[in-house]
């Protein structure tokens, strides 16, 4: 990573440990994106080393901004590696004191009857992703159960589960637990939910939310489901999840939503949506990757940030491909409180014929356009795609309908006409 502070007052600093990414969108499978919670007293901005540091109004650049100018020139390294600027670790004060000492894994979900759940007020991890079945150990309750208790210390707790039922065979299993300390200023709630009907739809879920005694508060869900085209009968999985949280001592926060589709032609969608603010500075983070299962890909990545003296920075790129034909490009930014801009675009044209047109331009007068020859390098499949979201989703796979009687079937809405198909074959 290379780093640079200059032309902020304060900047954004974050640790990244065990990153593994395909050009930077998703992290591979099984491994993990860990952003540990720690109190900044400064921030530094960190750049991937494909990207461009932020430069003066002058113009003047070190021998870390002059390598960081030429990486789009070099057809060995840079072609091939794009990356994404993962969003800085947010921390709350309050946070690190009062759970660092925590056991992070979640205590056994099933306890005998007449014990109470135990507590479970521990902030969301951030950066994590969409967890698998396995990591949120789902147990649902067989019967229906409506109990709550104290402890010894004075905290409360209660535990219900029960069934809904609906029209069309819709089931919906779910257990609820939560808990409050005795003086009230801590609490917590967990809801496991799944859910079926007749059309083959299932569902299964998770809602957490929670305070601590500083005032920290948190929310977070996670979803997959399965579902069947009504017209193509095509079997289509996705999976989903939402995470927030807020300091209770200053003015910090973030949000993020990850989301990922898939069917069993190969079409993959995968994105995320991200925003944090920490005091006087603020970043977002958005990026969506596309996979039609014929060839066809679209990769893309837009990241900024500001502080509120007005200075702003940020770098976004796109890449489109189809049988080693397509393109890439992108800009870096930054502007000054002042208002001096300074920015960089760049671009690549790929023919399929071992012939690459690469061009660009910066503010500060630099330009280059020429052809070369070099192997054009990109992913047309995603690196987890149908067979893999299929074995990991063994629990939303084996959830039981209601049984349906004989000469009763399901209610499909067909629509007026079948959905329209794209031109590209």
């Amino acid at each position: 990573m290379s780093r640079t502070d200059r032309g902020f007052t304060t900047l954004f600093e974050f640790n990244l440990s065990k990153l593994n990414f395909s050009h930077g969108l998703a992290p591979r499978k099984k491994q993990r994106m860990c952003f540990r919670l720690t109190v900044l007293s400064r921030i530094s901005c960190c750049y991937p080393d494909p990207l461009v540091p932020i430069r003066r109004g002058n113009g003047s650049a070190n021998s870390n901004e002059k390598k960081g100018e030429n990486w789009r020139l070099d057809s060995k390294n840079s072609l091939h590696k794009v990356r994404v600027l993962p969003s800085p670790a947010m921390s709350f004060a309050s946070a690190q004191s009062r759970f660092s000492s925590k056991q992070q894994k979640f205590y056994p979900q099933c306890t005998p009857r007449n014990s109470g759940p135990q507590s479970r007020d521990t902030l969301p991890t951030r950066d994590s992703g969409i967890a698998n079945e396995e990591d949120w150990e789902i147990s649902l309750l067989n019967e229906n159960v409506n109990e709550s208790g104290t402890n010894e210390d004075g905290s409360t707790w209660y535990r219900q589960s029960g069934e809904d039922l609906g029209e069309n065979g819709y089931l919906r299993r779910w257990t609820m637990m939560g808990g409050k300390s005795h003086d009230g200023f801590s609490e917590w709630m967990e809801t496991w939910w799944e859910t079926s009907d007749w059309s083959g739809y299932k569902e299964l879920g998770v809602e957490k939310s929670g305070r601590n005694a500083e005032g920290d508060s948190w929310w977070e869900t996670w979803q997959e489901l399965l579902h069947q085209d009504e017209w193509s009968n095509l079997a289509h999985i996705e999976k989903s999840a939402q995470k927030q949280a807020k300091s209770g001592i200053e003015n910090a926060g973030w949000h993020e939503k990850w989301w990922e589709k898939y069917d069993a032609k190969g079409w993959t969608e995968k994105g995320a949506h991200k925003y944090g603010r920490l005091n006087e500075q603020s970043w977002w983070e958005k990026w969506g990757e596309h996979y039609d299962g014929r060839g066809s890909v679209l990769k893309w990545t837009d990241k900024w940030a500001k502080t509120e003296v007005g200075t702003r920075w940020g770098d976004k790129w796109e890449e489109k491909f189809f049988d080693v034909v397509g393109s890439r490009q992108g800009e870096t930014w930054h502007v000054s409180a002042s208002g001096d801009r300074w920015s960089r675009t760049w671009g690549e044209e790929h023919f399929g014929n071992g012939k690459v047109h690469k061009y660009g331009k910066s503010t500060t007068g630099e330009s280059w356009d020429l052809i070369v020859h070099e192997e054009t390098y990109y992913e047309a499949e995603p690196h987890y795609g149908w067979a893999d979201v299929v074995g990991d989703s063994s629990q939303l796979l084996t959830i039981q309908p209601r049984p349906r009687r004989p000469g009763v079937f399901p209610n499909l809405d067909f629509g007026s006409s079948p959905p329209q198909l794209d031109d590209q074959t």
